[in-house]
């Protein structure tokens, strides 16, 4: 027996919930099964569903009554981007017409994912409203405008639009969005097409006053990065000027709570501390290097160590180890390390960047050298590694321990032989052990590593 064709609904809009609401209600007295619908929004239906029958039931007769929670459920998860989403709905409008208690069993699937929908949906409703940023744009000498630019992650536009018109009702503004703009000139709300960003401006003259606002209401005793970032999530940045000011009073505000610490802890507590640091670094998420990894390397040895020596990155013989300089580089530092005079465990060796950057090739991990923005993102790590440790020298292994250390880039053989001044004590400046091994002509490569067994002595001069 055939089965019947499927009927077919046509929305006016992603958001149509007085057009879903209507259909429900009309399939719902006919009882037409949720499987027989097809929920689509806009004119291409008939096309693409040329067997359907899109003629809708007739209005019922008597006001269907549902639990008084599904309304407001329902109308916040019509808003979703979920393509599903209206069959999804008039599903577990079905179910609840026969389960009247359903919505009640927060365990149940359906009633599960409509909530974590709407969920979503009232959270999208939020971040629009706390985090776009109006700009002014100059019309004429009198005339004044203000624009912003904003990505919801669902379809929530019109349903926030009288928020901005009861809080900027005596402005003319715009909000632009990929999906659709509304526009407000104090005294009839508009729409149009979809803008992209190019369309909004991206500073005016605010820019400086929202700025200096931010930073000083800027609270770093009341920091916790991590909650911040899961309530202000960084998409939301770019289009908001106090943001570029973020990272920078983030890093100062640790920076000074480590040297806070660091001076005022003795030695067994500052390692106390770093083993807790190496600790909490394993969930670093600050760039992409961790993924496909065993993990973040971190630095190891005394807490109380005068010297504190710097590389660049752990290879694949460390990321597997858990240990800094344990592969052929490590090697080649432990020789220097033995001719300069120095026990190794006397020292505290470290990388700039704690995960292992790499290319696949075969079945072999090949180095990558790390960039600009990755060494920047440990720099967090680092500087409280030193600012824990407070070496009296600190011996930096290459550009990318050089930049690491000073946040500056620097040529290895322009900046040996001249200390610089560091806060816990001096900086020395020489080759990375991964470089002599890369030398192909054996006379510069022993001239190499003899450099770096001399500026290992010269750095034990300064502690």
């Amino acid at each position: 027996m055939r089965a019947p064709p499927a009927r077919v609904v046509r929305l006016e809009s992603e958001d149509d919930w007085e057009g879903w609401r209507d259909a429900a209600r009309r399939f719902l007295a006919a009882r037409v099964e949720p499987d027989r619908i097809v929920w689509h929004v806009g004119e291409s239906a008939d096309d693409l569903f040329a067997d359907g029958d899109s003629g809708l039931p007739p209005s019922p007769q008597l006001e269907l009554r549902v639990a008084r929670s599904f309304p407001d459920l329902a109308q916040s998860a019509l808003l979703h981007s979920d393509p599903e989403r209206f069959a999804l709905i008039y599903k577990l409008l079905w179910q609840i017409t026969e389960h009247p208690g359903l919505l009640a069993d927060h365990a149940d699937p359906l009633v599960r994912r409509v909530e974590l929908m709407a969920k979503a949906v009232r959270r999208d409703i939020h971040k629009m409203q706390a985090f776009l940023r109006f700009r002014e744009v100059e019309e004429g000498e009198d005339t004044k405008r203000f624009v912003a630019w904003f990505e919801p992650e669902h379809h929530i536009v019109r349903a926030n639009a009288g928020f901005f018109l009861r809080r900027f009702a005596n402005m003319s503004w715009s909000i632009l969005t990929p999906e659709i703009t509304i526009h407000w000139d104090g005294q009839t709300l508009r729409e149009g097409p979809g803008a992209d960003r190019s369309m909004a401006p991206r500073e005016d003259a605010l820019e400086d006053m929202w700025k200096a606002y931010y930073a000083a209401i800027f609270n770093p005793a009341r920091l916790k990065v991590g909650a911040m970032t899961r309530e202000m999530p960084r998409k939301y940045w770019k289009n908001m000027p106090e943001a570029q000011l973020i990272a920078p009073l983030i890093a100062g505000a640790q920076a000074r709570e480590a040297h806070m610490v660091a001076q005022h802890v003795p030695s067994a507590a500052r390692a106390t501390t770093l083993r807790a640091l190496a600790e909490e670094a394993q969930g670093c998420r600050r760039c992409p290097l961790w993924k496909g990894t065993n993990g973040c390397v971190f630095g190891e040895g005394p807490a109380s160590a005068r010297l504190m020596i710097v590389g660049e990155q752990p290879g694949d013989e460390e990321d597997k180890v858990h240990r800094p300089f344990v592969g052929p580089a490590g090697g080649v530092l432990d020789r220097a390390l033995g001719e300069a005079g120095i026990e190794r465990g006397d020292v505290y060796l470290t990388n700039a960047v704690k995960h292992f950057k790499y290319v696949m090739r075969g079945k072999r991990r090949l180095h990558q050298k790390p960039d600009a923005s990755e060494i920047e993102a440990c720099r967090w790590w680092l500087d409280q590694e030193m600012n824990l440790a407070r070496p009296r020298a600190t011996v930096m292994l290459g550009a990318t321990a050089v930049r690491g250390v000073t946040g500056k880039p620097g040529t290895i053989g322009k900046m040996r032989g001249s200390p610089l001044s560091l806060p816990h004590g001096a900086g020395i400046v020489t080759w990375h052990p991964s470089y002599i091994l890369r030398l192909p002509d054996r006379d510069a490569a022993e001239n190499a590593f003899s450099a770096l067994v001399e500026d290992l002595r010269r750095a034990v001069q300064h502690t």
